[in-house]
């Protein structure tokens, strides 16, 4: 099966801090061994892009951001002989891209692979220490995990995951990260046990994804926390039994009142601020476990009251990603069968030419759930 794959592709490139985004053309990359080449059908918005776009966090540029990522294998390269890829299949792609050889992807810890942190997150490069991507004249752009805000990616194939075709092309984007990353946070990170309780700070893409999976696991009670009532609204309708505007309520009095002053076994945050760390430890139980996964802005710290810490037994539980070869699959299953209803998630649809406003409008907070951008627009 041959599929046409033309010299040159659009992309939204980030060159400078100042300028933002930019829509430009570009060479199409091709994969090499052990890679994919993905025609992308959809791309999320997400905030941990933001800090990338702002300059709060630092990476190469020029370089191609977008991290979760659906569409269609078109390209197959060396050394897949031992995996069921294809040319023709619909994937989708995870933002955590495990190398498969180092020692932590050797002990299944892909969420800890050190060549993705050290060559993709802090150089825009790949495994063998190069980007797939380059301008028209050959001068080299940095990706960030795939670069997936373009029309074709090269994807790790430890990365790709087949979807089926019930599978919404556009909306099945935010599988690879908001889905996936509140599926480790849940599984991975918090443990979580039939019948506990949780609270869940910011209830954005990740966190409306942290909602549905908790009530998938047995959840008994999930508390929905935000600034706006129109996200808490959405929540309740994605699984929350109560909601806390903390812009007007006290979190630690709304949440130890709606659970008979005991507050919850796990506190999610998934916003990466000091005052979501606050929010977060302030619904705790005693022994009770802080799962954070929001990413801040650059080198930024937040306030632990440590005699509480102590005395109360509370543990605080970093989690970034999931295990990708293992996690990914399973996320993409959960959504077939319904468990997780990605599309009620997806809320707006951008093309690739609106992508800066996109990003605007998700600074601003005003988009709710997650924006895709749709590469069909």
């Amino acid at each position: 099966m041959s599929v046409q794959i033309p010299e040159t592709m659009r992309a939204a490139v980030l060159r400078s801090i100042d300028k933002g985004l930019e829509v430009q053309t570009i060479r199409t990359p091709h994969p090499k061994a052990g890679e994919v080449l993905v025609k992308v059908s959809g791309c999320g918005l997400c905030h941990s892009d933001l800090h990338v776009i702002s300059g709060a966090i630092a990476f190469p540029l020029p370089a191609v951001l977008g991290h979760e990522v659906a569409g269609e294998i078109v390209e197959v390269g060396p050394g897949n002989e031992h995996n069921a890829l294809e040319v023709g299949q619909r994937v989708a792609g995870a933002f955590l891209m495990p190398c498969g050889q180092c020692e932590a992807c050797s002990e299944g810890r892909d969420d800890l692979c050190a060549p993705f942190f050290d060559l993709n997150r802090i150089q825009g490069k790949l495994y063998d220490g190069t980007t797939r991507l380059a301008d028209l004249d050959g001068t080299p752009i940095a990706m960030y995990s795939m670069g997936g805000l373009a029309q074709y990616c090269v994807i790790p194939s430890t990365s790709v995951t087949p979807v089926p075709d019930a599978i919404d092309p556009v909306s099945g984007a935010i599988l690879g990260c908001a889905a996936m990353t509140a599926y480790g946070a849940v599984r991975r990170g918090a443990d979580l046990r039939f019948g506990e309780t949780v609270a869940v700070v910011a209830t954005g893409g990740v966190g409306s994804n942290i909602i549905q999976i908790s009530k998938a696991f047995g959840a008994k009670q999930i508390i929905a926390i935000d600034v706006a009532d129109d996200k808490l609204q959405a929540a309740r309708a994605l699984g929350a039994t109560d909601v806390v505007n903390s812009m007007t309520a006290n979190v630690h009095d709304a949440v130890f009142a709606a659970t008979g002053g005991r507050g919850v076994d796990v506190a999610f945050e998934a916003l990466g601020r000091p005052q979501t760390w606050a929010s977060a430890l302030d619904a705790l139980r005693d022994g009770g476990r802080m799962v954070p996964i929001g990413l801040g802005a650059g080198v930024q710290t937040a306030e632990v009251e440590i005699n509480r810490t102590v005395r109360r037994s509370q543990s605080i539980l970093g989690n970034y990603g999931a295990r990708t070869r293992q996690d990914l699959p399973e996320v993409v299953r959960m959504a077939a069968a319904g468990a997780i209803n990605y599309q009620e998630i997806v809320t707006r649809r951008f093309s690739l030419d609106d992508v800066a406003e996109g990003y605007d409008l998700l600074r601003q907070g005003h988009i709710q759930g997650r924006g895709v951008v749709d590469m069909s627009l």
